[in-house]
This record gives structure tokens, C-alpha cells and sequence, in this order.
């Protein structure tokens, strides 16, 4: 016996599939970073320019997977991919809803987006399924990136660094560390699209599966071991994400390894940025997934960047 996926009431507009708004919880006042308070801290924030600790990006990704599914189907939860560029960020108690374009016969790449009530733009990018992951909305960024002119704190990294495997497992219980201080239990009592396939056994797979949006909390979680050579500390936020099953989906209280390559280095005014694409692998070293994250470390944060600047830039 299977369940429905989702039950929510997804509504046409023009040439839009819309779900319901919805309030993201925050989950990361806990989160220590680098052995401080990060981005999701609302004084720390504060003294960074933003309102208040801001909504983890990954969290909007649970809004598109009812859209998905609606017009993939199972496809969706084994070769899915959201692709997507932050461009505002929402806070706790704000409301939020996510957007996909209606598609055409066939058609395995479409448009996402998310908006507020006011109408201000939090995300744009690709939901598909399949393919090469050459359609999608960061693989076409990449491809136009300015790259990183004068940098210091990622001063020490080169394209093509690698990291060591990791071996990482999510159970239902299990506290995610310093950087996700909750568990896959935790969030569930407040994921903004509660599903069966979530927690439960009746679904293809005959097993509860992982939601999408604690995939990136899966890849992430021994992140901090990687021995990247990124100074610090300073506060990091997440600029663009990408998670893409392989050969989906992936499964609570299941071993899987992960790599981590710098594939790119950009910056702005107030940002340097490491792009890192995390594959993951099976234990059978069948890769299952990849995560393309852009880490964006504000340079204000950085207490020793213009002594530092100087020394390196004259």
C-alpha cells in the first residue's frame, strides 16, 4: 500500500503552479560556527546589516517538493534536482511561497521562484528531473562567474582542491552537531510539508526517505572536518545551493560517503566565495547525489581583513 505523497492544494495562476504560503520555522539560534554564533543568530546578524537571524536557504527547498511531484511524480524523489540563487533572506514569522512554471509535454527543466507577501523575491532557479545536470539554473551561473580578484580569506584555496571521504548517517534521533543542532525527529514536527514518505513506510521504496531539505543537513554535517584552507573566523551564508539525486532517494540510518571539490572561486563588494560540489556516494561507491553550495564568507565579519589585505596587496 502506497500514500499520497502531499495533500496540500496546489492552485493555478497564469503560467504558474503555487503552493500555500507558509511560515518557515528557524531551527539554527544553536548553530556554532567556527566556535562562534553564525548568520541564523540574531545578534550576530544584526551587526552584519540584516533584521535578525535569518531562515536556513534549505528550508524553502521542502515548498517545491509537492509542486514537483505533482508533475513528475516518484521520478521526482529519484533523479529530482533544485537548483537555486538566494537572493533575499526570509525571516521567522514571515511568510513565504513557492512558484513553478506550468510545464509544456516532456518537459524535465522548469522555473522556480519564491516570494513574500510584499512580493520581495527570496529564491529563483530550476526544479528538473534526469538529464545531464548541464540545463540547470547554477550550471548555467557557473558557466558566467567573474572570478575571485584579491582574495584573503579563501586566499589559500585553488580550484580542483579535493577533500578526504567522509562517511556520513542521519537517524531519526540523532542530534546534527554544531552546525544543525537537531535532529531529522526535530524537524519533522515542523517541516512546512509534512509527507508519510517522510516518516513512514507506505511509499515505493517501503521505507520512510529523507525530505530534500535535510539532504544539504546530511552533506554538511562533517563539513567542518574537510581541512579546507579557508580563514577565519567569519561569518558564511548560503549564496546558491544545488542538491541533485543520482539514484534516489536516500534513506534515515543509511552509511553514505562524501567528497568535496572547490569548483569554483568568485567574490562581490562585501562576499568571497567557495563553490564546493559535495558528491555522495553509496557504500557501494555508486554516487547517489551531489550538493553544488556556494559558501559566501562577509568580508566585514573578518576581524583581521584589511591588515590582512595590506600584507598580501601591498
Amino acid at each position: 500500500m502506497t500514500e499520497a505523497a502531499f495533500t496540500i492544494e496546489i492552485l493555478e495562476s497564469g503560467n504558474l503552479l503555487t503552493g500555500p504560503w507558509r511560515k518557515p520555522a528557524q531551527m539554527l539560534h544553536a548553530q556554532v560556527y567556527d566556535s562562534h554564533a553564525s548568520i541564523h543568530d540574531d545578534a550576530t546578524a544584526q551587526k552584519l546589516g540584516f533584521q535578525g537571524g535569518t531562515i536556513e536557504g534549505p528550508t524553502h527547498f521542502s515548498q517545491f517538493a509537492p509542486l514537483c511531484e505533482r508533475i513528475w511524480g516518484p521520478a521526482w524523489f529519484a533523479t529530482g534536482c533544485l537548483s537555486a540563487h538566494y537572493r533575499n533572506p526570509a525571516f521567522e514569522g514571515e511568510e513565504v511561497q513557492a512558484n513553478i512554471e506550468k510545464p509544456k509535454p516532456g518537459q524535465t527543466t522548469l522555473a522556480i521562484g519564491m516570494t513574500k507577501r510584499d512580493g520581495t523575491e527570496i529564491l529563483r532557479g530550476t526544479a528538473s528531473v534526469g538529464g545531464d545536470g548541464t540545463e540547470t539554473a547554477l550550471a548555467k551561473r557557473l558557466g558566467e562567474l567573474k572570478p575571485l580578484t584579491d582574495p584573503v580569506i579563501l586566499a589559500d584555496l585553488n580550484v580542483g582542491m579535493k577533500t578526504s571521504r567522509q562517511s556520513v548517517k542521519m537517524d531519526f534521533d540523532q542530534n546534527m552537531g554544531d552546525l544543525y543542532p537537531f535532529s531529522l525527529a526535530d524537524k519533522l514536527k515542523v517541516i512546512t510539508e509534512p509527507s508519510a514518505f517522510y516518516s513512514q513506510e507506505l511509499n515505493p521504496w517501503g521505507r520512510a526517505i529523507i525530505p530534500f531539505e535535510m539532504l544539504s543537513v546530511l552533506f554538511q554535517y562533517r563539513a567542518r572536518e574537510d581541512r579546507l584552507p579557508v580563514r577565519g573566523p567569519a561569518v558564511g551564508l548560503f549564496a546558491d545551493q544545488e542538491i541533485r539525486l543520482l539514484r534516489g532517494p536516500l534513506f534515515p540510518g543509511e552509511t553514505y560517503v562524501t567528497e568535496r571539490e572547490v569548483v569554483a572561486l568568485s567574490g562581490s563588494r562585501r562576499t568571497e566565495s567557495m563553490w564546493v560540489r559535495t558528491t555522495v556516494f553509496a557504500t557501494d561507491e555508486t554516487p547517489v547525489a551531489t550538493m553544488l553550495l556556494n559558501l559566501a564568507s562577509m568580508k566585514d565579519s573578518y576581524a583581521n581583513f584589511e591588515r590582512e589585505h595590506k600584507a598580501l596587496y601591498g
